[in-house]
Parts: C-alpha cells; structure tokens; sequence
C-alpha cells in the first residue's frame, strides 16, 4: 500500500468517529460548518479530490462529473441511494461509484412501521390535541381510527427494506402483499406469508395500507401518479419512507383535499425540503423530516461502510459496494 493519503473531500459534517477516522487514514477535507456545498463549491471540490463522498441533497450530474480534474478517481456515496449521481457519466470517465447498502434496513423499516401505526391510530393528532391542552376527557366516538390486524398491507418494492417491514407488518397481523420486478424466492415468501401481484394497478385498488420502499429510477418517477392515486380505496393509507419522486406530490395533495385517502405518512418529499402547501397541516397526513436513517448506529455504520469501500479502492481491490449500471 502506497504512504501517500489519498485526498478525500467530504461536502458534509458526518459524525466525529468517522470524521475521525477519515483524517487517520486519508487526507481528509472535512466540512465543519455542515453547511450543504453549493454548484461552485461542488465544482471546485472535483477538481481537487481524488475521492468525493456526497450525501443524497448533492446533484453529481453528468456536467459536474465531466468538469471534474482528471484526478478524481471515486465517488463514495454516503448512503445507499444514489439517484443523485450520474453513474453512466461516471463510469464513462472510469470513475467508481459506491454507495451503503443495508445498514439503514431496519432503521427504515421502523421507521415505515411507525407512519402505518402513527396514520392508522391518529398519533400525531392525538399528541397535539394534548400538548395544547384541548383534552377533555375520553369518550366513546372520538379520536377513533383504524386497526391494523387483518387488514392488507401492500408494499411496493420487496428489497432488503420491504422485506424488513413485511415482518414487522406480520407480526401486527397484517396481510402481507407485494409488488416488485420479479418475485422473491419461494422460501421469503412463505416465511413473510406474502401474496406477489405482477401488476400494479391491480394490487393498489385492493389494499388497505401501501407502503413505498422502491428504488428512484427513471422507470419509477412519479410511479404512484394522478392516475395510479385515483385507484386507492378511500379507506386506503399511503406511506413513503422511500423517494419523494416516486409520487407525483401536487396530484397527492389533491387526493388529499379531496379526501380520496384516509391518511398518508410521508417521510421523504419530491422537492425536498419543499413540501407541496397542499400537505400541510392536514389533520390525516403525518409528515416527518426525512428521518429514515436518522440513528446514531446507523448514521455510523453508514460512515464506516464509506471508510471501506475507500480503503479498498486505496489498497488496489475492488470496493465491496461499487455501484454499475446494470444494478439501477
């Protein structure tokens, strides 16, 4: 291994061990005002970093990654979803791309199963109704939602964090459906007790809760659109702990304000962190600042999976986690 540190530029504050660690190893440039870098401060870091490690709030477009100095060498992502990164341009420019994949599974699926139960019982209305002190008293009609067992909970996209909440969903004594591009093998599907719908429109109209926990890709941007909403049920709950782009949010905020839905809990949005006024302050909609990730452990794990894609590029082997096309 050479004893030249490669120059590594991070564009956000991430936490101090890993920072720390960064620094021991690498020629680390750290970002100690956690401010978000702006397109020129972006194009200046390119030019100077052998490896740049991005957050998902970086756009590293085609543009920047072809103004970028020859040096530039890798783009260790600090996160697992990398729509945000032109992976054709870079790998055009023999540049690897790497991203974190499953360390924020279970965080994001508690997070999901969360927003199912903070929708479905009113939560978040019934704490406010407390906190400003409108709580008279209990009585039989009111604050009444919806429980959970036996009703069918459909989930869009059967990866590492479907899965995961699918078996916090069973153990609520949810019905478990699913959509994805292909079923999952035989053996997961009997053990989560899930039903595989091919088709989309199909199983959207039937369920009861559907979560969104699919990939952003060109193939799924706006996937839940104006026409896809029209086919929930009214009783219907929508979550998204996923991508803001996969809905197209002005046609939700419509279904919402036209009460085409009984509750939506939204963790990411399409504008991010704009969020259509149409979803605010709406008494059947829980909206939370992106917290899919938002632990200690796995904001660390995340780190830690960055320091060794970089430490494996750097010892001349191929990252664990390196990102292609194919795979999106």
């Amino acid at each position: 291994m050479s004893a030249r540190k490669l120059k590594v530029v991070l564009t956000r504050r991430l936490p101090d061990a890993v920072e720390t660690r960064m620094r021991e190893l690498f020629d680390a440039e750290l970002n100690l005002k956690d401010q978000p870098m702006d397109r020129a401060a972006l194009q200046a870091a390119v030019q100077r970093a052998e490896v740049l490690v991005p957050t998902i709030t970086d756009v590293i477009d085609a543009e920047l990654i072809n103004g970028a100095g020859e040096q530039l060498k890798m783009i260790a992502n600090f996160g697992a979803g990398v729509d945000h990164i032109d992976i054709d341009a870079a790998v055009a420019r023999g540049i690897i791309v790497t991203n974190t994949p499953g360390v924020l599974t279970e965080d994001t699926a508690d997070l999901a199963m969360s927003l199912i139960l903070a929708v479905s019982r009113r939560i978040v209305e019934g704490a406010q109704v407390v906190a400003e002190g409108r709580f008279e008293g209990w009585t039989p009609t009111w604050m009444c939602g919806r429980k959970l067992w036996g009703k069918r909970l459909g989930i869009v996209g059967m990866g590492r964090i479907g899965q995961a909440l699918a078996r916090r969903a069973k153990a609520f004594g949810l019905q478990v459906h699913y959509h994805n591009r292909k079923p999952v093998p035989a053996l997961i599907e009997e053990e989560l007790g899930a039903t595989y719908w091919d088709d989309l429109d199909q199983m959207l109209a039937r369920m009861d809760i559907v979560s969104l926990n699919c990939p952003a890709t060109r193939d799924t941007h706006h996937l839940l659109s104006a026409e896809r909403l029209a086919r929930l049920q009214p009783h219907a709950i929508l979550i998204n702990t996923a991508r803001g782009e996969l809905i197209d949010e002005a046609a939700l905020a419509q279904a919402v304000a036209m009460r085409a839905l009984s509750g939506v809990g939204l963790d990411v949005f399409e504008n991010e962190p704009d969020i259509h006024p149409g979803l605010l302050g709406q008494p059947n909609v829980v909206l939370l600042p992106h917290l899919g990730s938002a632990t200690l452990e796995a904001r660390q794990d995340m780190g830690d999976r960055v320091i060794a894609n970089v430490m494996t590029y750097q010892n001349g082997h191929r990252p664990p986690d390196r990102v292609i096309p194919a795979m999106l």
